[in-house]
């Protein structure tokens, strides 16, 4: 590469300034009586040495600060050439190959930006677990998910289940299917563990994946088939009965008959199994209404007046059952069918009156809305009888009821509506021992 031609005119001029010094010095010395002279002649000496020094060195301190530069991560430096340090070409090949690093590591640091982003919005939670067997959520689905976790000990993770908080200690890699709880409720997870280990260090990553939702809908679409293809097949057997009987009622109107007794009788049984086989049909043709998966058409409502006219309606069916109405905050916006999530509702708080038709005290019915973390919550409690956790599941089958006049299709609809939403009903102890219905939108 050589040295450039500012630098060597600079180094010939100090050799010669030293050179010149040093004829000064000696033609001082070997004359007798320049004792003067021969200070000045030894300070220019010394001045043409450090000068000369100065010169050689000077491109090795911009040098040793480049590289000092580089050592700490500063890719903004630039390698300083003036002032005659020379070196010039070497200093613009060197700016020129960290201009290249500054470019790739830009490039890496867009690129994993990037990949944290991509980490940080992926719809699964994803935990890891270092060494220390300290839990960090990885992303915003974890920090949702486990925002109740209080500590980053798989200790502090026993509150959403005692066999989670034991495959946060355990290592190796497993896929299972666990119960967590959940936001007050017990959910299906697929729980993926693996171990990672990069530049010396070993790291367990844990992904926790919410299927309860998955598991409803397809429950729900299981229900749906099976009601059709039996009220399909009960109307198909029913069909040929409801006529025959129809025609043999006919068929006893003869005059001819009417003079036999046991006619008479066989005449009432005969149009009876006619009425009672029609009726039935009709019946199975309505149940047919669960197979019906609803529609949903979402939009984006405030809460407060439409919680208000479902209070209105309530009262306005001659409801003597008190309703306290609660929306937090006052501006709640609401993102759902709202004709659909009505009757979802309105459903719940008949089932709620009902609940306590023959209450002595006071009854009570809260209807409450408010916002969650991922959506809105929707609360209907009572304070009735409530429901036993034996049949908090069995309530949302088809036909199941418990009361003596019920058909057992409203709690199913309601259900059916409320997962076509993506959400979730389930039913907890009200804080007066009633029932509490909350659905999660």
């Amino acid at each position: 590469m050589g040295f450039d031609r500012r630098f060597t005119l600079g180094m010939f001029a100090n050799l010669l300034a030293l050179i010149l010094a040093l004829a000064v010095v000696a033609a001082a010395f070997t004359a007798p009586g320049y004792a003067a002279l021969r200070i000045v002649a030894l300070v220019l000496t010394g001045g043409a040495i450090w000068s000369l020094w100065a010169h050689v060195t000077r491109t090795n301190v911009s040098l040793a600060r480049f590289i000092e530069a580089i050592r700490f991560g500063d890719t903004a430096v630039r390698f300083e050439s003036t002032e005659g340090a020379g070196f010039q070409k070497l200093g613009r090949a060197l700016d020129e190959a960290m201009e290249r690093v500054r470019d790739r590591q830009e490039a890496a640091s867009g690129e994993l930006r990037f990949l944290d982003a991509l980490v940080d919005d992926m719809p699964v939670a994803l935990l890891t677990i270092d060494e220390e067997g300290q839990i960090t959520p990885a992303n915003k689905a974890a920090r949702r998910l486990f925002r109740d976790a209080t500590g980053t000990q798989a200790a502090d993770f026993a509150t959403y289940g005692a066999t989670f908080a034991k495959r946060l200690i355990q290592g190796g890699s497993s896929e299972e299917l666990l119960m967590l709880a959940i936001d007050g409720r017990t959910q299906h997870a697929i729980v993926r563990v693996g171990t990672l280990e990069r530049l010396g260090r070993r790291t367990r990553a844990v992904t926790v994946q919410p299927i309860q939702a998955t598991i409803d809908a397809v429950e729900m679409a299981t229900q749906t088939d099976l009601v059709r293809v039996l009220t399909h097949e009960i109307l198909n057997s029913l069909t040929p009965v409801t006529s025959l009987a129809g025609t043999a009622a006919n068929l006893l109107q003869h005059p001819d008959l009417s003079g036999d007794p046991r006619i008479a009788d066989a005449r009432m049984a005969v149009t009876t199994l006619a009425r009672r086989a029609e009726g039935l049909g009709h019946f199975i043709e309505a149940y047919r209404a669960v197979a019906r998966p609803p529609e949903v058409k979402r939009q984006a409502f405030a809460a407060r007046p439409w919680a208000e006219e479902l209070a209105r309606l309530f009262a306005a069916e001659g409801q003597e059952v008190p309703l306290t109405l609660t929306i937090a905050p006052a501006d709640l916006a609401l993102d759902a069918d709202p004709d659909l999530l009505a009757q979802v509702v309105i459903n719940l708080l008949h089932n709620a009156a009902q609940a306590m038709e023959g209450k002595t005290e006071a009854p009570r019915i809260a209807l409450r809305l408010e916002a969650a973390a991922d959506g809105a919550r929707i609360e209907v409690e009572d304070d009735g009888p409530g429901v036993p956790p034996s049949l908090r599941q069995d309530v949302f089958l088809p036909f199941f009821t418990t009361r003596a006049k019920g058909t057992g299709v409203g709690l199913n609809l309601a259900r059916q509506i409320v997962v076509a939403h993506g959400g979730t009903i389930d039913i907890a102890d009200g804080a007066d021992g009633g029932a509490l219905f909350r659905i999660r939108i």
